[in-house]
């Protein structure tokens, strides 16, 4: 990803967080969130995901719901995937496909960075795919 991407990139999403409502904001005190242009090679592999598959997110640690005395606390962190949101929003620039869906642009990719925001917030609570789907976040 070329520097003039990822600062168009970041500043989207310094946007899309100052929108968010204060008690995200609190958990991302909680919970840091990292910006990388794409995962490792090596996390792709870990997870049983193909290259060409987007991620656009990834929480790290244990959620809420699983942690207990007994088990040691592991740290949480939220990874964000410039790459794979940008992908999964159609790409920065608007157009239309064959079927008249709207693709693309960067009110998409806003749209993208807060979905994946939440969903990985998401995790944290313990939520699984299916809740996050059924929230709107998957």
């Amino acid at each position: 990803m070329r520097r003039r991407e990822r600062e168009r990139f970041d500043e989207l999403f310094e946007e899309v967080l100052s929108g968010l409502p204060e008690g995200i904001h609190r958990l991302i005190e909680e919970v840091p969130l990292v910006l990388e242009d794409r995962p490792s090679r090596e996390l792709l592999r870990e997870l049983g995901i193909d290259e060409d598959e987007l991620l656009c997110g990834l929480h790290t640690g244990t959620p809420l719901t699983e942690r207990s005395v007994e088990r040691p606390d592991q740290s949480d962190v939220i990874q964000l995937f410039r790459e794979g949101i940008i992908d999964m929003a159609g790409g920065w620039e608007e157009g239309v496909d064959d079927d008249g869906t709207a693709f693309g642009g960067e009110e998409r990719i806003c749209e993208e960075i807060r979905i994946t925001v939440l969903h990985e917030i998401g995790h944290h609570f313990g939520l699984d795919e299916d809740d996050l789907d059924r929230l709107g976040y998957a």
